[in-house]
């Protein structure tokens, strides 16, 4: 699983409680045996018992088939034990759940299309499945309707992130973090897009701060020297690469990126080679007495010539010829 995943997965299972809290306020009273499955199964999924509260989910939804809260609930349990299966290496039971979970979210949605946290739910669980376009599409209809919500930002951050679209990533990630400036995730998620516009220097920023809260954080040193890598900094990546190895030594990505770095630095510093001693200009010859005469001045001598030998042509014709002095 990729490091956005990863994420994503994290901060949403700290959201876990809190919107099966906003689950029970959202339907009318259950029918009678609904309600009791319904809570039965908020407590098993509390203790992570997630398939035994989708079946206690589904009960509840038998009872009551219009109470979106079952569907809400049980899409949650699903997803959150296809996130137990992802971390258990079992991806065939992730994609299965998963799946299950996309189809409670969205009778969730179809059931309560005016609730921003039907939305939220789809297009969290959209993000996770990088199904970015989809995600984005019930992110933003989440934050019409509830503008200020802070989970819509974040989700919708990340998917713009997935669809590359850094400058909307980085408005979405800086909103979330002046409503919440201790959320780190914000910062390096905001440091990536940073990265992906190619501002490299308030990339590094974001990391430097993440680093002033946790000097540790092999994450933050491997990414920030990444980043000045990117920017051509080398000498500035070494000490974080080394900085990342020393608190991790079988790193190998990282050991091998210090090693690019510091061929990139020793090229970078080396001395440049000798310029070459400029060739000497050959002298140009003088052009001959021949080469100097201009093809013009040929062809106007021969017409001269020619001019002349008609004159004297018509100069003599008619004239009597000389007759010889000797008598014969």
């Amino acid at each position: 699983m990729n490091m956005l995943n990863k994420q994503t997965l994290t901060i949403a299972t700290g959201l876990f409680l809190w919107l099966t809290a906003v689950h029970i306020g959202l339907a009318k009273k259950p029918a009678a045996g609904g309600g009791n499955h319904m809570q039965l199964g908020i407590e098993l999924a509390q203790q992570k018992h997630f398939d035994a509260a989708v079946a206690e989910f589904t009960k509840a939804i038998e009872a009551n088939p219009k109470d979106p809260r079952g569907y809400a609930n049980r899409g949650t349990a699903y997803r959150q034990a296809a996130r137990a299966a992802v971390a258990a290496g079992d991806q065939e039971g992730a994609s299965t759940r998963y799946q299950s979970a996309m189809a409670d979210f969205s009778k969730y949605v179809e059931l309560a299309s005016k609730d921003a946290s039907a939305y939220l739910e789809r297009g969290e669980t959209e993000v996770e499945l990088k199904q970015y376009d989809a995600a984005l599409a019930d992110m933003n209809k989440a934050l019409e309707m509830k503008p200020e919500d802070l989970t819509g930002l974040k989700f919708r951050g990340f998917a713009e992130l997935g669809l590359s679209q850094w400058d909307k990533a980085v408005a979405d990630f800086t909103a979330f973090i002046q409503k919440k400036p201790d959320d780190l995730q914000s910062y390096d998620r905001r440091a990536l897009a940073y990265r992906g516009m190619k501002n490299y220097d308030a990339a590094i920023a974001d990391y430097t701060f993440l680093l002033s809260k946790n000097p540790n954080d092999t994450e933050a040193l491997t990414k920030r020297g990444y980043t000045y890598s990117l920017a051509l900094q080398y000498e500035n990546a070494i000490p974080d690469y080394q900085a990342a190895l020393k608190i991790n030594p079988q790193d190998n990505d990282t050991f091998q990126r210090l090693q690019y770095a510091q061929s990139m630095l020793a090229k970078k510093n080396a001395s440049p080679p000798p310029a070459a001693s400029p060739s000497p200009t050959p002298t140009p010859e003088k052009p001959s007495l021949l080469s100097s005469i201009s093809p013009l001045y040929i062809g106007i001598g021969v017409v001269a010539l020619i001019i002349i030998a008609v004159i004297v042509r018509l100069l003599t014709r008619g004239k009597p010829e000389e007759t010889s002095s000797i008598i014969r």
